[in-house]
């Protein structure tokens, strides 16, 4: 891969991030986040630019915590995922918002059909990343899902990772 990623690069990236969720190859989603790396997923009324240190997310993981996810997620005991649901994660409107020494910005559109127990539930919102190359090929630093739905109902919860 370049020095400078292209929105091409981006866009494949994240493609192949989705199908791997898709896939349930958890251990290989989570090798794409660098060892800082934070995955966030704030309320349904959460501010676009809020913290999770002063706001409540449904989901505010740093590496540790979104490792400890994966390994739960992975477990036959994950009573909330034992069967695991279908999913399928379309990405689109992919963008690089800003661009530094460091990192990219990047912005994209989602929606994840869930399928599990004859129910199926659509999640739709937007991706807020912060990618870095390592190594040649870009890492997560951070994966922020913000949903535009006005609630969780009737699913009201998420067990799986958007």
């Amino acid at each position: 891969m370049k020095a400078f990623p292209t929105r091409e690069d981006v866009q494949v990236f994240l493609f192949r991030e989705a199908n791997l969720l898709d896939d349930w190859k958890l251990d290989d989603w989570f090798a794409l986040f660098t060892g800082d790396a934070e995955y966030q997923v704030p309320t349904t009324n959460t501010p676009k630019d809020a913290s999770p240190d002063v706001t409540l997310f449904y989901i505010a993981d740093d590496h540790t915590r979104l490792r400890e996810r994966v390994v739960r997620l992975s477990k036959k005991t994950a009573h909330a995922e034992s069967p695991r649901s279908k999913t399928r994660h379309l990405v689109g409107n992919v963008l690089i918002d800003g661009q530094d020494s460091d990192q990219l910005s990047v912005s994209a559109a989602f929606i994840v059909y869930r399928f599990k127990d004859g129910v199926s539930d659509v999640y739709v919102g937007s991706y807020r990343y912060r990618l870095v190359v390592v190594d040649g090929g870009l890492r997560i630093r951070l994966k922020k899902s913000v949903l535009d739905m006005d609630g969780l109902r009737p699913q009201g919860r998420i067990s799986f990772l958007l």
